[in-house]
Formats: C-alpha cells, structure tokens, sequence
C-alpha cells in the first residue's frame, strides 16, 4: 500500500494477491488476478489448492460456465474465470467486449477511497485529493463528525459512505438524515450481513447499498426491500462470468448496481471494468492506493478511469 488503509476491521500495509496464467498450445497467454482475502478463510495455500484441484478440468477444455459449478466463489474461482475471458480474447482477436456483444466502454468517473481516520486526517485527506466523488471509511462512534469534517473542506465533492458493517441499527435511524444533509448519495453495508434484517422495518434518507450482504445472484431475494443498491465485486460473485448474471438479476429486481473491488492492480480492475456502462458508482480505485502498480497500468486521468489496455486484459 501507499500508506497503510483502515477500515472498520482492519488496518493493511500490503497484500497478497493470485495470479493466474493460462496458455494454449498456439502460445496464446491469458492472465487473471485476485486477493486473498483473509476474511473469507483464505491464504495462498489453500487458493492453490483450490486451482489444483480443478487444473485437469481446465485443461480438458472447462468451460467459464461449468467452472461455476466445479468451485465456490472467491479468489481463485474469479482469477481462473478472468484468465479465461482474456485467453479467448487473446486466441480469437476479439475483445472481452466484443465476445458479449456490449460496446466498448468508456471513460468513467470513478470514486477516489478516504481510509478511516480521526475526523482531522479524513479531511485533510480528502482535501488534499481534490476528487469530485469521494467514498468514505467509516466505523461507527464519531462517524457524524467525521462526515462533517470532509464536508466542510470539500463542500462541493460528491460523498459516499461505507460503514464496512460497523453500525447498529440505531445509528442507522439516527444518522440517515444527518446524513442526507451533509449530500451524501449512498450508505455502504451500515450493519452486519448476518444481522440486516431489520433494514427493511426502517425509513432511508439515503439509499443503501449491500457489499457484504451480496454475493451470487443467489443472495439477491433477501435483499429486496432492505438496500437499494448492491455493491458487485468479482471476488464476491466468483468471477466476470458470475457477476454479469448477477447484474442482470439485480437490475430486474430494481436494485441499482456499483461495481466495486478487493485491493489488487489494475489487472483485478481490468474485468471489473467491463460492467462500468451498468454501474451508478465505479468504485475502482484500488490501483491508486497502491505503492506501485502492474505494467501496463490502467491509466486514471484525474478522476476518469480508462479503459484497460488491451495488452494488459481483454
């Protein structure tokens, strides 16, 4: 990391990342990537394992959509499905885009991360990025005053919060209208995803969004009534493939869509990108936390994040 990152859980200095490379017998390369994500049981060795456990089926000709049902969502099954969008890619001459018969996306505003702090450093933070649409770190006591304090710096950014499932139901009550007049657009994951039932019994000032709550298409039902939006990140659904069937689901049940990110280079950003043009929020900035990034990197020009080159993915 650039410098370390808090959330309502944890502090990181580094992490540590999969990376997948496959190749066909022309000599073609396709590339993925993921984190590791300790909070979901991961470590290196047993993401390993899990890509070894399916390497006969891979290279007997697996397609993306049976690798859904041979492995469980997570970093290997989204680094595994991303190596093999980009090794089509790469044999056939076509992009990733031009394989689902989607336009190429454009550039796209994305949210630039302020990591928990005392409400001091979180404004000096984000004055300091002069970004147009910043996404806050929150966690719980003091969170009002930590809101304020960016918004008093910034007036004129545009602010979403993620509690990172720090709040209680309480805070929630209280602070939706403090928050709604402070302008911010959207709530992250205010509650813990095992406990977010009572969501659906309150008023919401602001829209709320599911991060932890959401993963397959499969956890879409329980969230009708409770959020309004879904947080789509790659690790969480299993891969590209996974989450495009997520977004489509989500849409049809009414529920607007941000597309969102573990921390990882531009290689992890690259697939996510692909699902820009349906996402209300582009929440991939994961690479500008970063000590240093992939070569090629995607490239952020101000708050405009381009689409990946295509040497890099897709």
């Amino acid at each position: 990391m650039a410098k370390p990152f808090t959330i309502s859980r944890s502090t990181v200095s580094d992490v540590e990342l999969i990376v997948v490379r496959l190749e066909d017998d022309a000599g073609h390369q396709g590339w993925g990537e993921e984190r590791v994500y300790s909070r979901y049981g991961e470590s290196a060795e047993s993401v390993t394992r899990a890509l070894e456990a399916v390497r006969a089926l891979v290279e007997g000709g697996c397609s993306r959509a049976a690798l859904a049902g041979a492995m469980p969502g997570g970093a290997a099954r989204t680094a595994l499905d991303s190596a093999l969008w980009d090794l089509e890619a790469k044999a056939t001459g076509r992009t990733v885009c031009e394989l689902l018969d989607m336009p190429q996306p454009e550039p796209a505003l994305v949210t630039y991360t302020i990591g928990l702090g005392t409400p001091a450093a979180m404004a000096a933070d984000a004055e300091a990025a002069g970004r147009p649409l910043l996404k806050l770190k929150l966690g719980g006591e003091g969170d009002l005053d930590r809101v304020r304090a960016v918004r008093e710096v910034v007036p004129e950014a545009r602010l979403i919060v993620d509690a990172n499932e720090a709040w209680t139901l309480a805070m929630v009550r209280e602070w939706g209208a403090p928050m709604a007049e402070f302008g911010v657009e959207l709530i992250e994951q205010p509650l813990h995803a095992d406990h977010d039932d009572g969501l659906a019994r309150i008023d919401r000032p602001v829209p709320l969004c599911a991060d932890e709550s959401c993963h397959g298409p499969d956890s879409l039902e329980r969230l009708v009534g409770r959020y309004d939006m879904i947080n789509i990140k790659l690790h969480k659904a299993g891969g590209l493939t996974t989450a495009l069937r997520l977004a489509e689901a989500a849409e049809a049940r009414g529920l607007g869509i941000m597309v969102g990110c573990m921390m990882a280079t531009s290689l992890a950003m690259a697939p996510a990108f692909v699902l820009s043009p349906r996402t209300r929020y582009l929440d991939l900035d994961a690479p500008l936390l970063l000590a240093r990034d992939r070569e090629p990197p995607i490239r952020y020009e101000g708050a405009m994040m381009q689409p990946p080159p295509e040497v890099l993915w897709g």
